[in-house]
């Protein structure tokens, strides 16, 4: 194996190279002038990252400055024309502040926010809360309005994020407030409002001048309605109960989206769009219908103990459609009470937003009910027109109720009869039907004369259930110990709450639940006395008894949380049933002369009718079935 040696020439050769590298770094370092440059330029980039930070999201304070090159040229302005395009210049102006322009009427107060357009607070001058707290139907940004857009530059713009010029002129008596989202001075998108003086209705008007080359035709302009509605009465699961979105569409048909935690549905042609709040109603009305509409209801009541601020959140999503490149849509908006009388005045089928009840109720609301009480209340408190009113109504029912008495009277009397034509064929089932059905054609003294009657009595009794939640006028007017007819009465609070009824005692629901059991104990015991007794008779009995008593507890439990003038009602009206009752029984009907007018008529040869001709047949054929069959 080779001795390795030691290699002078390669020593050399490595020195050689580490000097001409030292040589080389030497010649090639900086000048001073070299190094001053480089430490200048990285200041200027450190201040031009600190002036960055400093102008981020702010705007040029003046209009003239807009077309400024020294100011173009600035950073805050080149983000700003990034951001928004032509509609920079908006935020230019002097009124690109959250300013708001305060405008009253003799029925409305209200602010338009300059961030918008839109109403930021709308006050009822003329109402207050259970808590005696003015209304507001907007405030502290509970509801938004929105136009999103696309630009021919390809910006995705929203107006509730840019800012409008407010103006307040005068025409005539009314007031005429335009909030404009300027481009220039020749060319802005609009809103403008025309506000009457006595009146919840007013005029609203999108429109825009010049801005055909700046919105882009080809994509979907969209506005947007947000609302999340304010609670106002003493029972917010009543009050959440009557608060739900409507809206009319394909030329006078109406609809509403109900009260599940949440529901949407969509329309096309519409017309209008109501967030009501039971008591208290906004609406969008447009002179041409939306092509489509696009709406939802969420509940805002998960808890009653908790959520206690706002009952429900509406959103409405509504198409624009530009006519020459340019928006222009005529529309009204309503802020005001759920009044029949106001809301049927404008003649634009807005009574529909009233829950009065579809086809005959909904009538009998409208055109008796609704005058009715509308009379007997400006000439009297509300209460004593309720229990007038109910007094009106049982009387003229009282024929109704008389036909039901008589009906049973009459099957209380044959009773006996009955029962013996049980007994002689208890082992044919058809022949008893037969039998009976001759006896009771032969004393008139049919089921049926005494169901008609009481079906009569169905859809007063529905419309009336409906009227009385929509009633107006009867909102915090008292009566006895009620400060308010359209809430619950209290009595006493109860240190604990108790499901499904409350945390409360209120005394009117528990006067018509003892009228209610007093009443159906009546009724009950006299519809019992006139059964043919048959099997299975003892539990339909215990059946009737228990209902005696379940009704009326249902009355108790459902009715401590509704209105006290709906309870007042029942109260009432089954008082004064209990009263007619005793009269008829007592001082009308005279089962003696019942009975001997029934044993004349029974004598006389019956003429039947095409429909107990067909009865008789039918029973006729199905016995001789029987027959057939039992000889097999």
């Amino acid at each position: 194996m080779e001795e390795k040696k030691f290699d002078l020439n390669s020593i050399i050769g490595f020195v050689l190279i580490f000097g001409i590298l030292l040589f080389m770094l030497w010649q090639n370092k900086p000048t001073p002038e070299e190094i001053a440059a480089q430490e200048k330029a990285k200041q200027e980039q450190l201040a031009a990252e600190q002036q960055q930070k400093v102008v981020k999201d702010t705007f040029v304070t003046k209009a003239e400055d807009y077309n400024n090159p020294s100011v173009a040229d600035s950073l805050k302005l080149v983000n700003l024309k990034n951001k928004l395009g032509a509609f920079a210049y908006a935020s230019t102006l002097p009124s690109a502040t959250d300013a708001e322009t305060l405008v009253e009427t003799d029925l409305l107060q209200l602010k338009f926010s300059n961030k918008g357009g839109y109403l930021s607070e709308v006050k009822l001058k003329k109402f207050k809360t259970s808590d005696s707290v003015p209304i507001y139907i907007i405030r502290e940004g509970n509801a938004n309005f929105n136009i999103s857009f696309s630009t021919t530059d390809n910006r995705n713009l929203n107006t509730k994020d840019l800012y409008f010029e407010p103006t307040v002129t005068k025409n005539g008596d009314n007031t005429v407030v335009s909030m404009k989202l300027k481009v220039s001075e020749s060319k802005f998108l609009e809103y403008r409002y025309e506000l009457k003086p006595d009146d919840y209705m007013f005029g609203f008007n999108v429109r825009s001048q010049g801005l055909s080359d700046v919105i882009n035709s080809s994509q979907q302009i969209n506005l947007d309605w947000n609302i999340k509605t304010y609670r106002h009465a003493k029972s917010i699961s009543y009050e959440n109960r009557y608060t739900e979105l409507l809206f009319e569409y394909e030329g006078g048909k109406d609809d509403y989206l109900g009260q599940q935690d949440f529901t949407d549905d969509t329309a096309e042609d519409v017309t209008w769009v109501a967030n009501k709040q039971h008591f208290f109603t906004s609406i969008l009305l447009a002179d041409q219908p939306f092509k489509e509409g696009i709406f939802t209801s969420k509940n805002l009541v998960q808890d009653e103990d908790i959520d206690t601020v706002f009952t429900k959140a509406f959103t409405t999503k509504l198409p624009l459609a530009l006519q020459g490149g340019e928006l222009n849509k005529s529309m009204d908006l309503y802020y005001g009470p759920s009044d029949y009388k106001i809301l049927n005045a404008y003649d634009r089928n807005l009574d529909e937003i009233l829950p009065l009840g579809w086809g005959i109720f909904g009538w009998i609301n409208r055109y008796l009910f609704i005058p009715l009480f509308a009379f007997l209340g400006s000439y009297m408190p509300y209460g004593i027109a309720i229990v007038v009113m109910t007094i009106l109504i049982k009387l003229c029912l009282s024929f109704v109720q008389y036909k039901q008495f008589l009906s049973q009277a009459k099957l209380k009397i044959i009773k006996p009869e009955l029962d013996a034509i049980r007994e002689k064929y208890k082992d044919n089932k058809l022949k008893i039907q037969q039998e009976t059905m001759a006896l009771q054609s032969k004393a008139g003294a049919s089921p049926l004369s005494g169901c008609l009657p009481a079906l009569i009595q169905l859809p007063v009794f529905y419309a009336l259930f409906q009227f009385f939640p929509s009633a107006f006028d009867i909102r915090q007017k008292s009566f006895l110990w009620a400060d308010d007819l359209s809430s619950y009465d209290t009595i006493a609070n109860l240190p604990f709450k108790i499901p499904f009824y409350g945390d409360h005692v209120s005394l009117f629901p528990i006067l018509a639940s003892i009228a209610i059991f007093f009443y159906m104990k009546m009724t009950t015991g006299q519809q019992m006395a006139s059964q043919p007794t048959q099997e299975g008779m003892p539990d339909m009995a215990k059946m009737m008894k228990y209902m005696i008593y379940l009704s009326p507890i249902m009355m108790l439990f459902f009715f401590n949380n509704y209105a006290s003038g709906l309870s007042l009602y029942y109260f009432i009206s089954n008082l004064i049933s209990i009263g007619i009752m005793l009269v008829i029984k007592n001082f009308i009907l005279d089962e003696d002369k019942i009975h001997a007018r029934i044993q004349v008529n029974k004598a006389k040869p019956k003429k039947e009718s095409k429909f107990q001709k067909k009865m008789k047949e039918m029973m006729e054929q199905a016995e001789q079935q029987q027959k057939k069959q039992g000889k097999r």
